[in-house]
């Protein structure tokens, strides 16, 4: 089955792992998946992450992080679709919950989250909002 928005794939699973209280999720391995799950992690949304190689398949084990039995992840929502691109330049690209919360930015540099971006001043691909 081919999947439309790989990125929107992922986010519902992790969403729904975390409504579920599950401990992993699994998605099928990509670089666009990879790219979005560092800035994840460095921001302390999830634990890690692993690939594991089958043949010719690849897959993507999340661990979800949670905080007193509470997921870390309240919301995570995508912003810009395959069918409505939001794009955005780094001077204004909003801040989410007044900086408790990221928007991870796909950019011609790579994938950062906005305070990365705004650091670097590149704008970009809004592709979701993580708080």
């Amino acid at each position: 089955m081919k999947i439309t928005d790989p990125i929107g794939d992922m986010i519902t699973r992790i969403r729904n792992g975390q409504m579920r209280g599950l401990k992993k999720v699994s998605v099928p391995g990509s670089k666009l998946r990879k790219a979005v799950l560092d800035v994840l992690h460095k921001e302390g949304f999830i634990q890690e992450y692993t690939v594991s190689k089958d043949k010719s398949f690849e897959t993507i084990e999340i661990n979800l992080k949670y905080m007193y039995g509470d997921p870390v992840i309240k919301e995570i929502e995508r912003v810009s679709r395959p069918g409505r691109r939001i794009y955005s330049r780094s001077d204004s690209i909003q801040k989410i919950q007044n900086g408790l919360g990221i928007s991870i930015i796909s950019t011609s540099k790579g994938i950062f989250s906005d305070n990365e971006a705004r650091e670097k001043k590149l704008g970009g691909e809004v592709l979701c909002k993580v708080s």
